[in-house]
């Protein structure tokens, strides 16, 4: 096929002076563990205070100014509409002859629950029809073991403040509910499906321990969980556990598909340590099950765990990081209480990272079988292994370089699973695999398959960072090589252990069909490389994120993939704080930055949103030590006056519950202030929506702005340009 010339001849435009909204540089100056530290900006935090909504609607006005001079935005909108226009559908879960999965239809806003039954699929519920504006979503959903129930949690306004109800499946019903305060709850359903363990918040003013007496911002989520029994008022549900623990405290919750066993597992934040307990549910104990004996299966060791239920007897399988940071599948016999009763089944693989897996034990199969998903830098392989050895038997070939996610199979014996499959050109597919015939194939619950995106060639790059660790690096490039540079956008999240595995990228397909460069950079602190990888760029050492995105900003720029003076950032979220210390370490190597939802000002970022949580992965500025470590590289406070900033796009979302839209508001002012109007700064507000699930046309328009600014400030010609 010939390729057409690139459409990036045009300069980048010249800025041009702004009018900024004036903002009043009227914040304290305090001292902090004897540093004076300025808050100019800290009257933006209160969305309230008539001041901010004046000055936010003064930069909707600025904002609607520079989306004007984007010609290329309209036809954006277009093509993205078109590329996430097939639909979606997750991996079933399947109880008995009922295969329960989310799918959002072929030009459907949002996923809607269905079943999948010998008669056909049909919708159980559709979050349209609850609310037609499209602002309520989905959260989470679990089925009762029998497959005749499922819990559901809705939320609206983007503010993730789910209410739990449960449905009939036959009906489609409300038979229970609505339970308020959770959030994304798991549910573990006992048999009959008469009672759930869940996690609920506490209600509001609750005093809980010293967080809790303390009082105002900065509180933890207070969390709890309970057994619930249906047909009964949810404030009177029994607590089973999470009292004198700390406030800050996450759970866990699960059942063996019998009932036999309750694990519960509790983290402090988003740390990566896992305390475990279980309790054995048989006998005289089944008609307790407001009142589990638990013990310890794992307290205080170093490393996460995950518990594959399964029903009694056997031994139970795990998950872990313990002793082995890249992941090791374990047995733990149900009385153990400590991991040197555990025995590695499958050992820690030098080169790979655990990820899941699931357990395939049917009678037509001539031995009970793992299916072990693994990434090798970033990226998925599928093995089979025997259950009780742990040896392998074989592997399971992929549809090409990709991502592995939600592996599911049947809780009872079975010779089947189910999974999602991605990559950075493929929309995500759900697969059948049959360990009987060794078949994968499309699993026919789904919509119609899309194709992949041709005219895209991805390359994986390695990076040396400044301390020598090799950094890997996909490129989305028009020929698969650096033949010449390009107008260039640079993305990564380097956070959290989170891993940026290969996945669906609809914003980068224009943008390189049209001649540029689209890379993803999997810097430390992510989970590409496991546990250690992450620790690597937590905490104090942080700066290793960093400098391993400089490193691959050198790399595209020196290796020729990049044009000088044309390469950009994107970044969101945790990614968003990454983008915006890239600014403000080295403004002149960037020609444009997109911030969405990001973490900005890291002296405060534990008092709003779900910033306390986080003290495990950035540390607390409490701590001397800490505190100066935030300070370092706080993107807020590292602005200056009269730095050579690019041009600076600020997305937030007004009912984020995670990262608060303060962070954008204040870094928006600072950087107004220190760029003198020199080159744009502009804070795009969206409304009734939050960090996580969005409408499929809210999606489109976000890349979509996003992209059409970059193509603006990085010269590189879309179609619809004029």
């Amino acid at each position: 096929m010939t390729q057409s010339p690139p459409r990036d001849a045009r300069p980048a435009p010249a800025p041009s002076p702004y009018t900024c909204p004036p903002a009043p540089r009227s914040g304290p100056e305090e001292i902090i563990h004897g540093q004076r530290v300025a808050d100019p900006y800290r009257w933006l935090e209160d969305p309230a205070d008539p001041a901010t909504a004046a000055w936010c609607a003064a930069q909707d006005l600025l904002y609607a100014e520079e989306e004007a001079r984007w010609p290329a935005r309209d036809a954006l909108f277009a093509s993205m509409t078109a590329l996430l226009a097939g639909g979606g559908v997750r991996p079933p879960v399947v109880r008995g002859a009922r295969e329960f999965h989310t799918r959002r239809e072929p030009g459907r806003e949002l996923a809607a629950l269905a079943i999948r039954e010998a008669d056909g699929t049909r919708t159980l519920l559709d979050p349209l029809d609850v609310d037609p504006s499209g602002t309520t979503v989905l959260d989470a959903w679990e089925p009762s073991w029998e497959g005749d129930l499922v819990a559901v949690q809705l939320s609206s306004g983007g503010t993730e403040h789910s209410e739990l109800r449960v449905l009939d499946v036959a009906t489609g019903e409300t038979v229970d509910g609505p339970v308020d305060r959770v959030r994304r709850s798991p549910v573990a359903w006992l048999p009959g499906g008469r009672a759930f363990y869940y996690v609920r918040r506490l209600p509001p003013g609750h005093v809980a321990g010293e967080a809790g007496r303390a009082g105002g911002a900065g509180v933890g989520p207070r969390r709890r969980v309970y057994l619930h029994r249906l047909g009964t008022p949810a404030d009177e549900d029994a607590e089973i556990f999470g009292t004198g623990r700390s406030d800050t405290q996450y759970y866990t919750v699960a059942t063996t598909p019998d009932g036999g066993t309750l694990v519960i597992g509790a983290s402090e934040g988003t740390s990566p340590h896992t305390d475990l307990w279980t309790a054995d549910l048989t006998g005289t104990r089944r008609d307790r099950p407001h009142r589990p004996d638990l013990r310890r299966l794992q307290h205080a060791a170093d490393g996460h765990t995950v518990v594959r239920p399964r029903p009694n007897p056997g031994p139970l399988l795990l998950r872990t990081t313990v002793d082995a940071p890249r992941g090791r599948i374990a047995a733990a016999p149900r009385d153990a209480t400590k991991p040197s009763q555990w025995r590695t089944l499958v050992a820690e693989q030098p080169g790979t990272v655990l990820q899941d897996f699931v357990v395939l034990d049917g009678p037509a199969l001539d031995r009970p079988l793992l299916a072990v998903v693994r990434t090798r830098h970033a990226v998925g392989e599928l093995t089979l292994h025997d259950a009780r050895t742990g040896a392998p038997t074989g592997n399971v070939a992929l549809p090409g370089r990709g991502t592995i996610t939600v592996l599911t199979a049947r809780q009872d014996p079975g010779h089947e699973l189910w999974f999602a499959y991605t990559d950075h050109l493929t929309p995500t597919v759900v697969l059948h695999y049959d360990a009987v015939t060794g078949h994968l194939r499309p699993w026919p619950g789904g919509p119609p398959e899309a194709a992949p995106v041709e005219d895209v060639h991805v390359t994986q790059e390695v990076v040396r960072s400044g301390d020598g660790t090799e950094v890997r690096m996909f490129v989305m490039s028009p020929t698969g090589r650096p033949d010449r540079p390009r107008p260039a956008v640079l993305t990564g999240y380097g956070g959290f252990g989170a891993s940026m595995t290969p996945g669906f990228t609809p914003q980068a397909v224009p943008w390189v069909r049209a001649g540029g460069v689209y890379a993803v950079a999997c810097v430390r602190g992510g989970g590409e490389e496991g546990e250690e990888w992450h620790r690597a760029g937590r905490r104090e050492h942080k700066h290793n994120t960093f400098d391993d995105f400089d490193a691959a900003a050198d790399h595209l720029l020196h290796d020729g993939w990049a044009a000088p003076g044309r390469l950009g950032v994107l970044g969101s979220s945790n990614g968003g704080l990454l983008a915006a210390a890239a600014l403000t370490r080295r403004p002149e190597t960037y020609a444009a930055v997109v911030c969405a939802a990001p973490l900005l000002d890291m002296v405060r970022y534990e008092l709003s949103g779900m910033g306390a949580s986080w003290r495990d992965e950035y540390g607390s500025a409490a701590d001397p030590d800490q505190f100066a470590q935030l300070l370092s590289y706080s993107p807020y406070h590292q602005v200056r006056e009269g730095a050579p900033y690019p041009p600076v796009l600020l997305a937030v979302f007004d009912g984020d519950t995670r990262v608060d839209p303060a962070h954008a508001r204040k870094m928006c002012a600072a950087l107004q202030w220190a760029g003198k109007g020199h080159a744009p700064v502009v804070l795009r507000t969206e409304h009734d929506v939050g960090h996580g699930a969005r409408a499929s046309s809210r999606s489109a328009r976000l890349y979509a702005d996003v992209m059409a600014f970059l193509a603006h400030h990085l010269g590189l010609q879309l179609p619809g340009d004029h």
